[in-house]
């Protein structure tokens, strides 16, 4: 049974991944609906947030539905990161996850997300500091390193639990590889098998079909699993996985019908969050992924990224269904 602090996750609970202008409230609700045990929001900017920046503030906006959830941050300034938890506990999220991996060059060059791979003592003087600062429990994304040879998860992890985290995911590739090749588990099955380690550890990266999902927990070892890009457009993945858990069996293809009311509801929850206008710009990206794979979708999935407004982007939907459909 994983727990993160007092939040029970079950036996090997999916995760869905902090994305950048992916993992917004009613994306998040949906895989939540679908399977997943626990969401987390994009990551947010811990100076975006000081400073007010509308961009960063309505990503603190989260729906009772996906409880529990977790709000991201990161950032390398300690007094920073400091304010920000108390802006955060407002938003009374589950869990507040520190953002120590993400790859983006405007975010490492300011010594953030992965950049702090460089300064270990910092990335655990941070994680120290924010523990003692708050009663949520805090968690803590990472990579295994920041290149091949300075590949210390085993020691990182351990320290960052000795301050108190209370989970750690971990992505399967360094700093320098970003998301290309593929992600390597074994460091991260090495940090769960070391026997000073008690707190949940969650393996990320390439987990793209039920079976990897499994591979992760009955070969590796690890406590539970984070899925990122498999989920985009496909937030059944989590169900699909649960189900093949359960059964060795796959689910069948998501009918055309499904992927169209999904697309629908999404577009109508992003609407209702953000407005017509931006709902529909900002969402584009989620409901033309739902007809990925379609023979000869091109044509439509133009029309649906050229539609702003929500009857005629229904108009497509309802042609796209007429087409494709039984």
């Amino acid at each position: 049974m994983a727990k993160i602090g007092d939040i029970e996750l079950g036996e090997f609970p999916l995760l869905l991944a902090p994305m950048e202008d992916v993992s917004d409230p009613p994306f998040r609700a949906l895989c939540k609906e679908q399977g997943a045990d626990v969401v987390y929001t994009e990551f947010i900017s811990s100076e975006g947030l000081i400073r007010d920046a509308a961009k960063s503030v309505i990503k603190l906006d989260i729906y009772e539905q996906e409880r529990p959830v977790g709000i991201q941050i990161f950032g390398a300034n300690l007094d920073s990161m400091l304010k920000t938890v108390e802006i955060v506990e407002r938003s009374k999220p589950d869990i507040i996850d520190i953002n120590f991996g993400c790859p983006v060059k405007k975010v490492v060059s300011k010594g953030a997300g992965a950049g702090i791979l460089k300064d270990i003592p910092l990335m655990v003087k941070l994680t120290e500091e924010m523990v003692k600062h708050t009663n949520l429990p805090i968690t803590v994304k990472t990579r295994l390193g920041w290149d091949y040879d300075s590949i210390h998860i085993v020691e990182v992890a351990e320290r960052l639990q000795d301050v108190g985290a209370k989970a750690i995911s971990i992505h399967g590739r360094t700093r320098s590889q970003m998301y290309k090749g593929n992600a390597n588990w074994a460091p991260i099955a090495e940090v769960k098998n070391n026997q000073r380690m008690h707190i949940p550890i969650f393996g990320n990266g390439d987990v793209d079909t039920p079976e990897k999902a499994q591979l992760m927990r009955d070969e590796f070892g690890l406590d539970g699993c984070m899925i990122g890009r498999a989920s985009i457009g496909n937030p059944w993945f989590f169900k699909e996985v649960k189900h093949f858990f359960k059964t060795g069996e796959h689910l069948p293809e998501v009918s055309i019908e499904k992927r169209v009311e999904m697309a629908k509801r999404h577009v109508e929850m992003a609407i209702k969050w953000k407005g017509e206008t931006l709902g529909i710009l900002e969402t584009r990206r989620h409901y033309t992924n739902y007809f990925k794979g379609l023979r000869n979708i091109k044509a439509y999935r133009l029309k649906m990224v050229t539609a702003d407004d929500l009857a005629t982007l229904n108009a497509v939907f309802k042609e796209v269904l007429k087409v494709y459909g039984e």
